[in-house]
C-alpha cells in the first residue's frame, strides 16, 4: 500500500560543492534513522569513501564531513510522493525538489542521479530546467547487489572523482 512521504533532510552541500548526488528519496530505514543512505547493507558510504580513500563515516557528521571534504552535494529528486516502502517502481504523484534552488549556491558543474527511477524522474520532470550535465549510476541499494558487486559499483562510481579531483 502506497504511503504518503515528504523528504525531510536537508540537501548537503557547501560552496565547495563540485558535484550534486541525487537519489530518489529517503528509504524507510533511512527515514527511521534521520539520515541519508541508512540501512546497514546500503553501499553508498563504503563506495565513496573508499574512491577517496577515506575511513568510513560510522556518524552523520562523519558522513557530511565526507562529502564536503570530497566536493559533494547530496540531495534526492523528491520532496514528496506515494510510495510502498522502499519500491521506487511504486512511486505515484511525485514532487520534485528545487534543485535549481540549490544549484545558484554551488558551483557544482555536474548532476549523478543514483539509480534508475531516480534516472528517470530526474530527466523527466529536471534535466530542462537544469541547464548542466547529468550522469545516470547504477543503485547502490542492497536489492541491486545481483546487478552490481561492490568492485563494479566502484567502478561505476569513479566517474565522480574525475569531476572533484
Amino acid at each position: 500500500m502506497n504511503e504518503f512521504v515528504e523528504h525531510t533532510f536537508k540537501p548537503i552541500y557547501n560552496d565547495k560543492s563540485k558535484v550534486l548526488i541525487l537519489g530518489t528519496m529517503p528509504s524507510p530505514k533511512s527515514r527511521e534513522n534521520g539520515f541519508y543512505y541508512s540501512h546497514p547493507q546500503n553501499r553508498f558510504w563504503r563506495v565513496i569513501s573508499e574512491l577517496y580513500n577515506k575511513k568510513l563515516p560510522r556518524t552523520n557528521n562523519e558522513k557530511i564531513k565526507l562529502l564536503l571534504d570530497c566536493h559533494i552535494a547530496l540531495w534526492d529528486v523528491l520532496k514528496s510522493c506515494n510510495i510502498n516502502g522502499a519500491d521506487d517502481s511504486s512511486i505515484k504523484n511525485p514532487v520534485v525538489n528545487d534543485i535549481n534552488g540549490l544549484l545558484e549556491h554551488t558551483n557544482i558543474c555536474i548532476v549523478f542521479t543514483t539509480g534508475a527511477k531516480a534516472s528517470s524522474l530526474y530527466k523527466k520532470y529536471c534535466s530542462e530546467s537544469i541547464k548542466i550535465p547529468s550522469i545516470a549510476l547504477p543503485s547502490t541499494s542492497p536489492a541491486n547487489c545481483r546487478f552490481y558487486n561492490f568492485d563494479s559499483l566502484k567502478e561505476s562510481y569513479k566517474i565522480i572523482k574525475y569531476y572533484t579531483d
